[in-house]
């Protein structure tokens, strides 16, 4: 995300085009979208309507969390999915195995 204040308004204005959210509601979600970056994606993506189109799947719960990693998208050592390294797996038990 480059731009973390235009997705913030964008997430406000959701919500104040929302008729339907109740007011205290509202008060919560906009403090939510303005501290928490997760948050202001959860209120423009629906994970139920990224999969209600999907055959076989069906959604029961959907949770967001973000965090911030310094990324040179230009680095040649930077690749997708570089952070996600489980630093408990052991490489040599699945070798022996395996």
């Amino acid at each position: 995300m480059d731009d973390e204040d235009a997705l913030t308004k964008a997430a406000l204005r959701r919500i104040a085009d929302d008729s339907t959210m109740p007011p205290d509601e509202r008060v919560h979600a906009e403090g939510s979208v303005t501290e928490d970056t997760a948050e202001a994606v959860a209120y423009l993506v629906d994970p139920f309507d990224l999969v209600s189109e999907v055959p076989g799947i069906e959604l029961v719960q959907a949770s967001w969390s973000s965090e911030r990693i310094e990324r040179d998208p230009d680095s040649p050592d930077w690749g997708f999915g570089d952070d996600d390294v489980d630093e408990d797996f052991d490489d040599e038990a699945v070798n022996r195995v395996g």
